[in-house]
């Protein structure tokens, strides 16, 4: 994929448009072809649909579980909340299911994969351009007091005034993101910056179920270096990436993992992820699951302390791997001392991607904020996917699709 903000001509990238069955082999991306749309059965567009609710709604509630333990050690949280830790979702700025920046920029990586697909109307294609703009906009919700209308620019997500607060930012996104200049893996931004912000972001790149996981990959490292230069970081959101788009079209945890190790193996600098996603695998047969066992895996000797990118990512595996249910795997997940927030939104969007919505607690649901935009954006990226040709384009009757993701 090319490293520069130089759009491409959609022909240069094609894949497979359905969930990784090989009568859809050779289909352009997204069902874009009309005989790649027919290849989408009811039963596989409900799933792929659960799937996509699954991984965005999932990941939202363990960002806003982990949330009232953010920057807690262990023994702290324990004190606050009893010998067990959090066991059910406690008050974080200022009420129970309130999520943080993680939530608010995944459902601008969602914003920006529709309208890169929406783009290739104009014969334009760079998926990471878009992808910067939709954080571009993100950036501005967390400056502004509300959506200023006269941006044409907006699209309907980003008139969401829930969306207009600070929940918790990190550095490297508030600066990676402060100007227009696209930050690239060979100029990224924050060369310095392995925290896991630029991963929670990134499941919904796992989503695009037609690209091939290298592809997959690729875009992922693209998009989460315009924020954080750092290999641990960006090949974390890569190999998560790579992890939920093997979830997503019916693979089993561990094969997914595995296609993720294969493929990190061939980029500079993988060692610290590689290792830490070996730790997590390894980690499953040595006991049962407790917080030490969480601790073990995120005590990496990588340099991130249980707080870089990669701890998360492993920690965020180890407790998928070994949930009974989201939420046993959900509690695991926060409950220690590295970054709860990061590893709680990680195992979420895991947990759903492998079992779909109608896993998630409901009682923690029925709390969660921002459900509803969750849910409209994640049927929203559904449709484009498997019917986008229906939906806009030069044959396409007049619609509101392109007035809600607009490109410009």
């Amino acid at each position: 994929m090319d490293h520069t903000t130089t759009e491409k001509p959609a022909e240069e990238h094609t894949a497979p448009a359905g969930p990784g069955t090989g009568a859809r082999s050779g289909a352009t991306l997204g069902g874009r072809s009309g005989a790649a749309v027919g290849l989408w059965g009811r039963a596989e567009q409900q799933d792929f649909r659960s799937r996509v609710r699954g991984t965005l709604l999932g990941s939202a509630l363990g960002d806003a579980f982990g949330a009232p333990l953010a920057d807690l050690p262990l023994d702290a949280v324990r004190e606050a909340h009893g010998p067990q830790g959090l066991t059910e979702p406690a008050p974080a700025y200022g009420r129970r299911g309130t999520v943080t920046a993680a939530t608010q920029l995944t459902l601008f990586t969602v914003d920006g994969l529709i309208r890169a697909h929406v783009r290739r109307d104009t014969g334009a294609w760079h998926p990471p351009t878009d992808i910067h703009r939709a954080y571009l906009r993100w950036a501005v919700t967390q400056h502004d007091w509300g959506p200023d209308e006269r941006r044409k620019d907006n699209g309907w997500l980003a008139r969401q005034e829930w969306l207009y607060a600070r929940r918790g930012p990190g550095r490297a996104c508030m600066t990676g993101f402060a100007d227009d200049v696209l930050g690239t893996l060979d100029q990224p931004k924050n060369p310095t910056a392995r925290d896991a912000a630029a991963a929670t972001r990134s499941g919904p790149f796992g989503l695009l179920v037609g690209w091939d996981p290298a592809l997959v990959l690729q875009l992922a490292t693209e998009c989460a270096a315009q924020s954080h230069g750092h290999p641990a970081a960006y090949l974390s959101a890569g190999a998560f990436a790579v992890i939920v788009h093997g979830l997503t079209r019916g693979d089993s945890l561990d094969a997914a993992i595995q296609r993720a190790l294969g493929l990190l193996g061939a980029r500079p600098g993988h060692q610290n992820v590689t290792d830490a996603l070996q730790r997590a695998v390894a980690a499953v047969p040595q006991g049962p699951p407790s917080p030490e066992a969480v601790a073990s895996v995120a005590a990496g000797e990588g340099g991130g302390g249980g707080l870089g990118a990669e701890d998360a990512l492993a920690v965020a595996v180890y407790c998928a791997l070994v949930a009974e249910d989201v939420p046993h795997g959900l509690r695991l997940a926060v409950n220690h001392d590295g970054d709860s927030t990061a590893a709680g939104a990680l195992c979420g969007a895991l947990l759903g991607a492998l079992h779909g919505e109608t896993a998630l607690p409901g009682a923690w649901l029925a709390d969660l904020e921002g459900r509803a935009t969750l849910l409209e954006i994640a049927d929203d990226f559904a449709l484009e996917m498997t019917q986008g040709p229906t939906l806009h384009g030069p044959a396409v009757p007049a619609s509101g699709w392109p007035a809600r993701y607009p490109v410009g």
